[in-house]
């Protein structure tokens, strides 16, 4: 039985209300020093918020290694890692990979109701008395092997790598605003309190790594604006806490409370976690609360990222040479770029899962330059990225995923000029890519209609793309469940989901 499970099954009621008293206390003592966790939990001063490790013994040596749950991977894994690029706010598929010449024939022409066939429209454009059609205002040139359709303006540098992706152009969800969407392709549902899929991977196979989290985060600084990221996007949601993931910092200190304050050194920060985990050991033994020691694991965990935290960050021992490949903003601090080199140091050294957030993405308006300004920051890098891990003979092993919440409508939302227009939210077909972790290179995966509105051939929804992610690092999403609440919990949900066989290598 899960420890977790056992221990509240065995809990009495005075363990019960002791329990709720002190953490009670230390939640109105965080609440006065303002330190609270990633997803709201107060955590004591000192503490790394969402430090993911498994651990140490509470005075002694770390283990090597964060080993997972037993039984896991189900069988053999094509991937050992993977790299999550995630574009928020819903990158428009038509405008980028989707690519149809027979949109040029429709463009200005009315969305027929056969077509849009009572779709749900978001309040943005549900009041328009017009839904013109749009074609793409860029280039679109075929590239690689297969002639795949890319728009070069915005994506000259992946438009060289096609040969090493597959683009699934038949994603599909049934969110269709950012919150929900993002939290539902993130945790495998749009309720909130669910794992993320790091947190998931973090409970289920763990690190070999013992120095740094099993699941880091990051947030593109500089980016276009765009709608907030929650941190439980990366929590844990019911596993337990230490699973979810750590987000690092592009300013000040990589990971906040990383700095020992004035007057403590090294040697005091030790002697004073083995008091505390001595502390937490008793208390422990008193209550059986299988959190305690995962507590001790956070504390331990900070400690060591201490050292290992400031090395990793450290781009001054990058050669300027693969700096140079991810463009000039690598060199700047906590963007895109600077986080893809990062993502690939981070990979070298065993982090099973990193994902990079990068905003901006949700054009509704003057979708034609913006579109333009997002390719700049993350088309070279992405490349960069691709090239770095195959010359490194690390792809193979590294599954890379590139794509959004949803989709943007054939149809302009506003005015449509001769030079601008927007479009709306569109969840019923999008596209998304992969490459490395046992994928196939130079392919194309579903198709849409002639408006690029709705799926004609294999529909994948997003979870069935998170069932195929769990394929690649060798994890059967059936038999990958948590109880909670009664019920074995996935990743996937409870409807029939299914791996994307025909994308896989």
């Amino acid at each position: 039985m899960d420890p977790i499970l056992e221990f509240h099954r065995q809990m009495t009621r005075r363990q019960l209300l002791s329990g709720a008293r002190t953490c009670i206390g230390a939640a109105a003592l965080a609440q006065l020093l303002g330190v609270t966790d990633s997803v709201g939990a107060a955590a004591p001063q000192g503490v790394l918020p969402g430090a993911a490790g498994q651990g140490a013994t509470p005075a002694g040596e770390p283990k090597p290694s964060s080993p997972g749950i037993p039984g896991l991977p189900h069988f053999a894994p094509k991937a050992k890692r993977v790299i999550y690029l995630f574009m928020a706010g819903g990158p428009s598929h038509i405008d980028l990979f989707d690519y149809k010449p027979a949109l040029k024939k429709i463009h200005g022409t009315e969305l027929p109701e056969s077509i849009r066939n009572g779709q749900r429209l978001t309040g943005m454009t549900s009041g328009q008395k017009s839904f013109p059609c749009v074609a793409p205002m860029f280039n679109f040139e075929k590239v690689g092997k297969h002639g795949t359709w890319v728009n070069t303006d915005v994506l000259p540098h992946m438009s060289k790598m096609v040969d090493e992706m597959t683009i699934v152009k038949s994603m599909n969800t049934e969110a269709i605003n950012h919150d929900p969407a993002i939290t539902y392709i993130n945790t495998g549902t749009q309720q909130l309190g669910r794992p993320s899929m790091g947190a998931w991977l973090s409970y289920g196979l763990g690190s070999p790594n013992k120095n740094l989290p099993t699941y880091v985060t990051m947030i593109s600084i500089g980016a276009r604006p765009g709608q907030a990221l929650y941190s439980r996007l990366w929590g844990s949601g019911f596993l337990p806490s230490r699973h979810q993931g750590v987000q690092f910092r592009g300013s000040g200190d990589p990971v906040l409370y990383l700095t020992d304050p004035p007057g403590m050194d090294r040697t005091l920060r030790r002697k004073m976690l083995d008091g505390l985990a001595k502390l937490n050991a008793e208390r422990f033994d008193q209550i059986g609360d299988p959190e305690i020691n995962a507590r001790i694991s956070q504390y331990e965990m900070a400690y060591r990222m201490q050292t290992s935290v400031p090395e990793l960050m450290d781009l001054k021992r990058e050669p300027d040479a693969i700096v140079d490949m991810y463009g000039e903003d690598a060199k700047k601090p906590g963007t895109f770029a600077a986080n893809c080199i990062l993502a690939r140091r981070l990979a070298e050294r065993g982090v099973p899962f990193v994902q990079l957030f990068h905003r901006g993405w949700d054009q509704h308006g003057n979708l034609p330059k913006d579109l333009r300004k997002n390719g700049k920051s993350v088309d070279q890098p992405v490349a960069a990225l691709l090239k770095d891990l195959k010359q490194r003979g690390m792809l193979d092993e590294t599954l890379v995923v590139f794509g959004g919440e949803f989709g943007r409508t054939i149809y302009s939302q506003g005015k449509l000029t001769k030079e601008s227009h927007g479009r709306d939210h569109h969840g019923r077909c999008f596209s998304t890519c992969l490459a490395g972790g046992g994928i196939k290179p130079g392919f194309e995966y579903g198709k849409t209609d002639d408006y690029s509105y709705n799926i004609v051939e294999n529909p994948v929804h997003i979870n069935d793309l998170n069932a195929t992610i769990l394929h690649c690092l060798g994890i059967d999403h059936r038999r990958f469940t948590f109880k909670y609440q009664g019920l074995d919990q996935r990743l996937t949900g409870v409807e029939d989901r299914h791996v994307v066989k025909e994308i896989l290598a």
